[in-house]
């Protein structure tokens, strides 16, 4: 009976032992990996800004309960390749990016590792998915819808400059959707009878100077600045080099008319990085990206620079300020 009791307790303090064990493991911390395309170490910017408010309003901080590693491109579009297969080999949970040539390298990096999207181009024509409702694969996550937003663009310039002659369209080479781009604008442009200029630069080292030359040589009257891989870098130079040239500017994003260009109309970027987050959530969470639908933007911002159409002599018709949804004076 002695040894029975014995055993009994040995036993019991065994699995005392082991469940004690088990308890004390550390929970692991999931790691994500952002490679941005804007930004730096020192001003990461608007994108990781709103990333990081996505992420508190799900109750994670940084440090604490998730890792975030964070890689900037820093107008390096050949250091891609190297940064995304950085954050690969730290074995990150979920990779995220906004930039195009990033989303292409991680997806050809690997199989496995979930990949949030955050994209200009229509992901389902740039081979990175399947379908918007059944991405398959390791990718998914938001589209900025931006080929419907073309046209109207074009209208909200006409509208400030009635007389404009000709718009060119500034965009790079880093990708053959961005074709498709420029005649999708060519499209609109014919539609609405205004003549257009196609200013296309090298994405790896854009010639902006050079650019604005051939909008001087065609007698440009307006520009549209594409959001792509080799240009998003260069908000400030091209905004300076628009005011310099007194050409009226329409861009596929608000940070641009922050950086000094006259006007955007677009998702907004706080809005679309995050719900980046309501991804990465789900992701850790056990859900497949496969089967997570690609998201695209609801609401829509008409952002104007008073500042910019000082400098440039251009007087905004009231009708069009009273659309804005943001006015910087």
């Amino acid at each position: 009976m002695r040894k029975d009791i014995i055993g009994v307790a040995l036993s019991a303090m065994l699995f005392a032992l082991c469940f004690s064990a088990d308890a004390q493991q550390p929970t692991k911390i999931p790691r994500v990996g952002f490679l941005s395309g804007s930004g730096d170490l020192n001003t990461p910017g608007l994108q990781i800004e709103a990333f990081r408010r996505g992420l508190r309003d799900l109750g994670y901080i940084e440090g604490k309960n998730i890792l975030v590693e964070y890689r900037y491109v820093e107008r390096k579009l050949d250091r891609i390749p190297s940064l995304v297969g950085e954050l690969m080999q730290l074995k990150v949970d979920v990779f995220i990016s906004g930039n195009l040539l990033a989303i292409r390298a991680a997806k050809q990096a690997t199989k496995t590792i979930p990949i949030v999207m955050v994209t200009t181009a229509d992901p389902v024509t740039a081979g990175l998915i399947d379908s918007l409702a059944r991405p398959g694969g390791n990718i998914t996550g938001l589209s900025r819808l931006n080929r419907d937003l073309r046209g109207k663009r074009l209208e909200l310039l006409k509208e400030v400059v009635p007389r404009i002659s000709r718009v060119g369209v500034l965009w790079d080479t880093s990708g053959t959707e961005l074709a498709t781009a420029f005649k999708d604008y060519e499209t609109a442009a014919r539609a609405l009878k205004i003549p257009i200029q196609s200013l296309k630069v090298r994405s790896s080292n854009p010639d902006l100077e050079g650019a604005f030359r051939d909008a001087a040589k065609g007698r440009v009257s307006g520009l549209v600045t594409t959001r792509t891989a080799g240009l998003v870098p260069y908000p400030k130079k091209i905004a300076a080099l628009a005011i310099k040239n007194r050409l009226p500017s329409m861009n596929e994003g608000s940070e641009w008319v922050e950086a000094g260009g006259l006007m955007s109309y677009a998702a907004s970027d706080a809005d679309l990085f995050r719900r980046a987050a309501v991804f990465v959530d789900k992701i850790l969470k056990g859900a497949k990206p496969a089967e997570l639908p690609v998201e695209q933007p609801t609401k829509f911002e008409f952002v104007v620079n008073l500042k910019t159409a000082k400098q440039i002599g251009l007087t905004l018709p009231p009708n069009v300020l009273a659309r804005a949804d943001k006015v910087i004076r």
